[in-house]
């Protein structure tokens, strides 16, 4: 495993397991996989409503806590510094663990400002080893930074061959944020990466696949990826990415496929994702995001 150091002198995992739309019912048993086959970086937030099974996994997996990095995200329903506080709180509770390595703000909606504070405090209080924002892009990750006391340590946003952001690198560079890439290999149901000609070609010559050239493209630019599978195979194949280089030229390749800079589906301009409430609205949560994966490769 490779790792990134943030600035205050954590180590994250540059490769790790997404839990996105993956059921609560479900979850223990891929995360207990995940775990199984070498993930220690675990992703995944408070609207996905699987924190428990992520908890329940990491206990029965006989990993050791500190060898674990435990991501997740405060919900837009918990804005604000008091509700924001008591939902790291219940977090922490739901994934049985003192602290989380990682803590974001899930969306740039509600008062985010009030958010940071509360994740300023569980920071200084140690319940969380690091902080950071998800789904903020270049303008408004930086009026936010500019504007807070701790910076944002990491940006989690939407990241792949074909959606590469390359704009907001400087500004993260400016600000000493580490990227880190959901939808590393495009989202459930897209062909178009795992089946790439060019990344085949590539793979071809070191034994690996289309996706396992997309994920190493990724974790040399620097940023973390978190790829999410079912399948305990398909898990295994994703994290074994780091006995191979590409070459500049090939890393430059992949770089001429870029399509869109930013994101293929700004959901932090949606209302629908906005108004969502959890956990009254599970079912409604999880038919948007089928509805949001299937927009993106539209």
């Amino acid at each position: 495993m490779e790792y990134n150091k943030l600035y205050n002198g954590v180590e994250m995992p540059k490769l790790g397991y997404g839990v996105f739309l993956v059921s609560p019912d479900e979850c223990e048993r891929c995360v207990s996989d995940a775990l199984s086959v070498g993930y220690r970086l675990i992703d995944t937030a408070q609207a996905y409503q699987n924190e428990e099974g992520v908890g329940n996994a990491w206990r029965k997996s006989g990993v050791k806590r500190e060898d674990l990095f435990l991501v997740t995200k405060v919900w837009i329903s918990n804005a604000g510094e008091e509700k924001a506080a008591k939902s790291i709180d219940e977090s922490l509770r739901k994934l049985q663990t003192e602290y989380v390595d990682l803590l974001l703000i899930h969306q740039a909606y509600g008062d985010v400002f009030g958010t940071w504070r509360a994740m300023e405090k569980a920071y200084r209080d140690g319940k969380v080893r690091a902080i950071g924002v998800s789904n903020f892009q270049a303008g408004r990750f930086f009026d936010f930074a500019h504007y807070t006391d701790l910076k944002p340590m990491v940006n989690q946003l939407e990241c792949n061959i074909f959606s590469q952001q390359t704009d907001i690198e400087p500004i993260l560079d400016e600000f000493d944020t580490k990227m880190m890439a959901w939808y590393p290999l495009g989202g459930q149901g897209s062909g178009d990466i795992v089946k790439n000609k060019l990344l085949a070609m590539i793979g071809e010559k070191y034994g690996k696949t289309a996706a396992q050239v997309a994920l190493r493209w990724l974790t040399q630019r620097g940023i973390v990826a978190i790829p999410k599978s079912s399948h305990k195979e398909r898990m295994a194949q994703n994290i074994d990415i780091f006995d191979f280089t590409l070459t500049p030229d090939e890393m430059a390749q992949i770089a001429q496929m870029n399509q869109h800079d930013a994101a293929t589906f700004d959901v932090t301009h949606k209302a629908e994702v906005r108004d969502i409430q959890f956990p009254k609205d599970m079912e409604k949560a999880y038919e948007l995001g089928k509805r949001l994966v299937e927009r993106c490769h539209e």
